[in-house]
């Protein structure tokens, strides 16, 4: 099968070294507010929404759910390259779009008059945009298209479904929230709940305690993050990490905390809920983006500005 087409335009932004930094990959949904246009898209067909964007090429994108989350990663960048100026491992933001170059100018345009810092935009009209993820050796990609983002985790990379949310505007450290089972963790524990119960879920944790858990689809993700992470020390880092679980702390927590030790991934907070709703903690902790693999969770967030991102377990 022949090669889809594809453009790539490169800004003037500083390249980066992809065996070096840490490549996030958005599409322009994720990171601009684009449901109108996509509604036209929709309804009229591509040929009206190209005409629609071209008259429309100068008029600037409003923010989407992920922008906020690109902006603080910007605030990393800055911060390491302010304590070593050849600093090479740094973040590098892609744009991966289903328009086509006629169309993409305006996502161009966009980013440039929100001063965003993005080193690539790719342009695939209508082709699996995730085909590319692994040549640009991308750790996290952030969609608002679930079959995109099952296509990522199928090639194995960390991926999340974004929706279109108000959005709280965050602090500029950079704030990261993971629930545990079926994100950073596997979803082992879940199958045994679903199938046996708490009282079995619970029985399979104890017989299971000193063995790390297998990995989730964030998992890589999250150990990138953190070797980033280790760059600063705690008092004055522009990252901060938090898992926030369903799990008990007495009966399953420990298990969680051990795989964390396992894998040499420091958190900087880890909340055990036990079932309890994690809005208000969310609320306190207001971070740039929160994956969970449960909707509940995801539209609780929602609720009250959290930008939320969704890890789909059934795809």
């Amino acid at each position: 099968m022949a090669e889809a087409e594809s453009t790539v335009i490169n800004t003037n932004v500083k390249q980066k070294d992809p065996n070096e930094a840490l490549v996030i990959a958005v599409t322009t949904r994720a990171i601009f507010n684009l449901e109108e246009e996509h509604q036209l898209f929709l309804t009229k067909g591509k040929e009206e929404y190209v005409k629609y964007q071209q008259v429309n090429e100068d008029k600037p994108l409003e923010q989407g759910t992920a922008f906020a989350f690109i902006q603080a990663v910007q605030f990393v960048n800055e911060k390491l390259l302010e304590r070593n100026p050849e600093e090479k491992a740094l973040f590098d933001v892609i744009i991966l779009s289903n328009n086509s170059p006629e169309s993409g100018m305006r996502i161009v345009n966009s980013a440039k008059q929100h001063g965003l810092e993005i080193s690539k935009f790719c342009f695939v009209s209508d082709e699996d945009s995730t085909q590319y993820l692994k040549s640009h050796n991308v750790k996290l990609f952030l969609s608002a298209d679930r079959t995109d983002v099952c296509n990522a985790l199928q090639r194995g990379v960390s991926a999340a479904l974004i929706f279109q949310q108000e959005v709280q505007a965050p602090s500029t450290q950079l704030r990261v929230v993971f629930d545990g089972d079926a994100v950073l963790f596997s979803d082992e524990t879940d199958r045994v709940f679903r199938e046996k119960g708490l009282s079995g879920a619970l029985e399979y944790e104890r017989a299971m305690e000193a063995v790390p858990m297998g990995e989730g689809p964030l998992k890589a993700f999250a150990i990138h993050l953190g070797k980033m992470r280790k760059k600063f020390n705690q008092e004055n880092s522009p990252i901060r990490t938090y898992l926030v679980t369903a799990r008990s702390g007495r009966d399953m927590g420990i298990r969680a905390i051990k795989t964390l030790r396992e894998w040499g991934l420091a958190i900087d907070e880890a909340f055990f809920m036990d079932g309890a709703p994690k809005g208000p903690l969310l609320s306190q902790i207001q971070p740039h983006i929160f994956f969970d693999d449960g909707l509940h969770n995801i539209q609780g967030a929602q609720d009250i500005g959290i930008p939320s991102a969704l890890v789909p377990c059934n795809c």
